[in-house]
């Protein structure tokens, strides 16, 4: 936005300490909530806390740098255009599964536990998106995955079967990528901490290869990269539907902005882009062919962010290819709209759901545009999003894959939407408005902010949504995907039941007899330990955790 309009206005009145503010804002409203007569206030707080962060990604996108000079390392925070869209995507998302949140489950969000962790899962979503510095970057990562364990399984949760899942892909994730921090590090000049200093050194950096490997599949963890996606369906499917929105949409964000801001894009990578291409792609396909043997809407949610996340995995391997930056702006605005399309089909099924059996077809109809805005269908934001990615995946073999994806697309969401219709039926008169308004919100935004964002920073390529022969090449996908589904709809739910997690169960066996796990651990504790800054922040979690379910008693 705005800030590109009136840079010294945003400079000058909205630059860093925007940023502050948004970086502040849930730490005192933490403060706040762990107060026991403010409890009731609790909800509210957990609504209100993403605002500056919104309008921090309006205001303050290239307005300078926040610099916090600390005893243990300096902090530095920055909000370029990539950054900018995905912080007001998530924040929109997060102000949506508040408001829909104080609705649905008020109990659980007056529980100070409960109102922490997800105040802690906010600050790190929102800190991945600013900050520039490796230690800041790895404690705010870190805060969007461990401790959002509690907001879908509660506080003994991670005793649980689908809490261990969870719990051991982000720690896997954590260690892979204090791992490749440290890479960055040791080859920036001064070893800075800086992200921009090692990113700049690591195409001629001797441990390249490595650190890349490292930096793809610690990402790859919250994206749902195959093999690291085993944990999105039972996760999603325990989860709340607004923490399901949260993490399915803005948490998976925080992967998307690692991969864009950690790669290298002024130099091609051949071999690291190609892998890419390859695992992004075949996981386009997979999350389909198995989200179609599922009976349950939020897993076939689930499997169905793979195959997104996919497509951005794809057009981040083809930017790397090359060096083409602009494919970075492009997964960007692709991610973004899925942030906000998947975090208003989770929230639609809980608005679906509370409706009665007769009051349901427009609600279904405008879940069902959400749904097929994934596949591309114009007028959607989707179109938009599939536009931004026509360019860097190009006209070959990959362009046709992306094609295919989306008829394949189609397919799986019509799949959703019929699941839709054979929820049981509510005995209420109708949704609320504590439901149905934060859901229109995201469906609303889900077409304004890709073209708001495309119409500013590509306005030649905004142009061609006037392009009829365009928008035909992707409206006949969709409509091939719905008569392919009308053709195979009795084949389809013959299908054999794949289990949610699929590879995860068919491994459980082996990994309980392999005795290695002491061993990764003993070498991940001795990496912490030769990295004090970055075990301080895993200790500082620990702590702030710990905490407030002492404060709770």
């Amino acid at each position: 936005m705005i800030s590109s309009f009136f840079p010294q206005l945003a400079t000058f009145a909205f630059g860093p300490q925007t940023i502050a503010i948004a970086l502040a804002t849930p730490l005192v409203f933490l403060l706040g909530c762990v107060a026991p007569r403010l409890s009731t206030l609790r909800p509210a707080l957990l609504a209100l806390a993403p605002l500056p962060a919104l309008a921090a990604s309006i205001l303050a996108a290239d307005s300078g740098p926040l610099v916090l000079d600390q005893t243990l390392f300096p902090a530095i925070f920055v909000l370029d255009p990539p950054g900018a869209l995905l912080l007001g995507a998530s924040a929109l998302l997060w102000i949506a599964a508040g408001a829909y949140a104080i609705a649905a489950m008020r109990a659980q969000l007056e529980n100070a536990w409960f109102a922490s962790c997800w105040l802690l899962t906010l600050l790190g979503n929102v800190g991945v998106f600013l900050a520039a510095d490796l230690a800041s970057f790895y404690l705010s990562f870190a805060l969007v995955s461990l401790p959002a364990y509690a907001l879908f399984l509660g506080r003994q949760g991670v005793r649980d079967e689908v809490g261990r899942l969870y719990f051991s892909v982000a720690l896997l994730g954590e260690a892979l990528l204090i791992v490749a921090f440290a890479g960055l590090a040791l080859g920036a000049p001064d070893r800075s901490l800086v992200i921009a200093d090692g990113v700049a050194t690591l195409a001629a950096s001797p441990w390249r290869d490595v650190t890349i490997g490292l930096l793809i599949a610690g990402f790859g963890t919250k994206i749902g990269l195959l093999p690291f996606h085993v944990w999105m369906p039972s996760t999603y499917r325990t989860a709340p539907t607004p923490v399901a929105a949260l993490l399915s949409g803005a948490s998976v964000n925080a992967g998307v902005i690692g991969l864009l801001r950690f790669l290298p894009w002024d130099v091609g990578i051949p071999a690291w882009g190609n892998a890419l291409v390859i695992l992004g792609m075949f996981g386009a396909f997979y999350g389909v062919a198995i989200g179609l043997t599922q009976r349950d809407a939020k897993v076939v949610l689930a499997y169905s962010s793979v195959s997104q996340m996919g497509l951005v995995a794809a057009t981040v391997g083809k930017g790397l290819i090359v060096g083409n930056g602009a494919a970075a702006d492009a997964a960007a605005l692709y991610a973004a709209h899925h942030c906000l399309a998947k975090g208003g089909l989770f929230l639609g099924i809980g608005v679906v759901a509370s409706a009665a059996l007769g009051r349901r077809t427009w609600l279904i109809l405008l879940v069902a545009l959400l749904a097929l805005s994934l596949a591309g269908l114009p007028p959607t934001g989707g179109v938009i999003a599939k536009l931004a990615l026509k360019e860097p995946l190009g006209a070959g073999l990959v362009g046709a894959l992306s094609i295919l994806s989306a008829i394949a697309t189609t397919l799986l969401m019509l799949l959703f939407v019929a699941m839709l219709r054979r929820l049981p039926p509510s005995h209420e008169e109708g949704p609320t408005p504590g439901f149905i308004g934060p859901w229109l919100v995201v469906t609303i935004a889900s077409v304004a902010v890709p073209a708001v964002y495309l119409l500013e920073t590509m306005p030649a390529v905004f142009a061609q949504l006037l392009d009829y022969q365009l928008l035909w090449k992707f409206l006949w996908p969709v409509m091939a995907g719905a008569i392919l589904a009308a053709i195979s709809w009795r084949w389809i739910n013959r299908l054999p039941h794949a289990p949610e997690g699929d590879i995860a169960v068919l491994l459980q066996r082996a990994a309980r007899k392999l005795n290695s796990v002491g061993a990764y651990v003993s070498g991940s504790e001795q990496a912490l330990q030769e990295w004090p800054v970055a075990a301080a922040m895993l200790i500082a979690i620990v702590v702030t955790l710990a905490g407030a379910g002492f404060l709770e008693r």
